[in-house]
């Protein structure tokens, strides 16, 4: 690990106006993926910012029956909280299918949104990675590429994203709000936070050097069942394969992109009265595979009008 320097911020606008004044900063929270790429020098930050203590760790009720969800909540209280748990009950299943109860103990809610990807050859420092050394090429195009992406790949990078917190979020419609290095908030939805790969995969979000995501916001809940579901090679400390989240007729597929995928297809052929089956295909339609992962496109395709089937069967039974 490279040498780094430290400071504890104390409140948010003074977390901004520091990354601004100093070159080469990164925040940290929980840190349970930052520091794992910092002790393989994939990144290396001259200066780490500590946001953990700010005041970011509340979920308030909105007033139209929505939720605020402050960026530093943890994910173990985030999935445990009963308004999240009855009224948003996929953000709480996508959570637990996540990461370890340590990992999710220390993991918040913005660092999940922000976590990279878990493509071997960007852990790799041997092996060429666009995303972690721009212009070296991507090795997974014609290597073990399994895990690779079905949707928004480009000959830059088929890596993907892998939050599940995320998926959820995005099935949700969710917004995210953040603060600018000079004092500016915004809000924006969450599915205009990460960015596909195209020529520039090192580019992952749309946030600006600096900018603290502060909040997620969410809306009311759909009509509707809700249901998260994933696959996996193994039970635990293993990445998904694929996975899905359905909030009434709002579908979001996970470990297919890199970013999560909203599936605006599926949505589509749902509200025009389509099966779940017929669905899901018009979102595949769009779906290619790189070698190693074609099986993605088989898997999803039986996946998915399950989990869409099962949410409905919970939207009748409540």
């Amino acid at each position: 690990m490279r040498p780094f320097t430290y400071e504890r911020a104390t409140d948010a606008a003074g977390a901004v106006t520091s990354a601004a004044a100093t070159p080469g900063s990164k925040f940290i929270a929980g840190g349970t993926n930052l520091l794992d790429l910092m002790k393989l020098e994939i990144e290396q930050p001259a200066h780490l910012i500590d946001v953990a203590r700010l005041p970011l760790a509340a979920i308030e009720d909105a007033q139209d029956g929505g939720l605020r969800i402050g960026a530093m909540v943890t994910n173990s209280h985030l999935a445990a909280d009963a308004r999240v748990r009855a009224r948003y009950p996929v953000l709480t299943q996508a959570i637990v299918a996540g990461g370890s109860g340590q990992l999710r103990n220390k993991a918040t809610t913005g660092g999940n949104l922000l976590q990279r990807t878990r493509c071997a050859y960007f852990y790799d420092t041997a092996k060429p990675c666009n995303k972690r050394q721009p212009g070296s090429g991507c090795g997974a195009l014609e290597g073990l590429n399994r895990n690779s992406a079905i949707f928004g790949g480009s000959h830059a990078c088929i890596a993907t994203h892998p939050s599940d917190m995320a998926v959820a979020l995005s099935a949700l419609g969710a917004s995210v709000e953040t603060l600018s290095p000079h004092g500016e908030a915004r809000a924006f939805d969450l599915d205009d936070l990460h960015r596909l790969p195209g020529e520039t995969p090192q580019i992952e979000t749309h946030l600006i050097a600096g900018e603290l995501i502060t909040a997620v916001v969410l809306p009311p809940p759909p009509s509707g069942g809700q249901v998260y579901r994933k696959v996996r090679d193994r039970a635990s400390y293993a990445a998904g394969l694929a996975s899905i989240a359905v909030a009434g007729d709002q579908v979001a597929l996970g470990a297919v992109a890199h970013k999560p995928w909203r599936a605006r297809l599926a949505e589509a052929a749902l509200a025009a009265g389509g099966s779940p089956t017929e669905a899901i295909a018009a979102e595949l339609a769009g779906a290619s595979e790189n070698g190693r992962n074609g099986f993605k496109i088989s898997l999803v395709a039986r996946l998915g009008p399950v989990a869409i089937a099962e949410a409905r069967n919970n939207g009748s039974a409540a």
